[in-house]
């Protein structure tokens, strides 16, 4: 496995990344400018990959970013950790009266989010 890696910069971007031992990769990046939040999930999101994006996405309520927009264009699997995960920074942000989209769903991700009719919830 490789380490995990952050930067910060003016913008603020923060990036993470991992190597499963299947071989798949997990990406996780942030950029914040203004008061908005940009959050690109790229690979997969699932059970090794989301505890390591969690102390990032906790930091998106804790600095009550808002809107936050979700990427997942480039996101070829998730599964229930990764999608625990994403209800669970929306529900936080919107208990703040904060806003949250999530955008470039296709795949399984699109089929997972229609299934759960997450699709509906939030805004897609």
């Amino acid at each position: 496995m490789s380490p995990a890696t952050a930067s910060i910069s003016a913008t603020r971007p923060i990036s993470t990344s991992l190597q499963h031992a299947t071989g798949g990769l997990a990406g996780f990046s942030r950029e914040d400018t203004g008061t908005e939040t940009l959050v690109r999930l790229h690979g997969t999101f699932d059970a090794l990959s989301a505890p390591t994006a969690r102390p990032a996405l906790d930091a998106v309520v804790n600095e009550q970013r808002s809107p936050v927009a979700i990427d997942m264009s480039a996101l070829r699997l998730i599964d229930s950790s990764g999608v625990g995960a994403i209800v669970s920074l929306y529900k936080r942000v919107r208990a703040q009266g904060g806003q949250m989209s999530v955008h470039g769903l296709n795949g399984q991700p699109l089929a997972i989010f229609r299934l759960l009719q997450l699709d509906r919830v939030m805004a897609c």
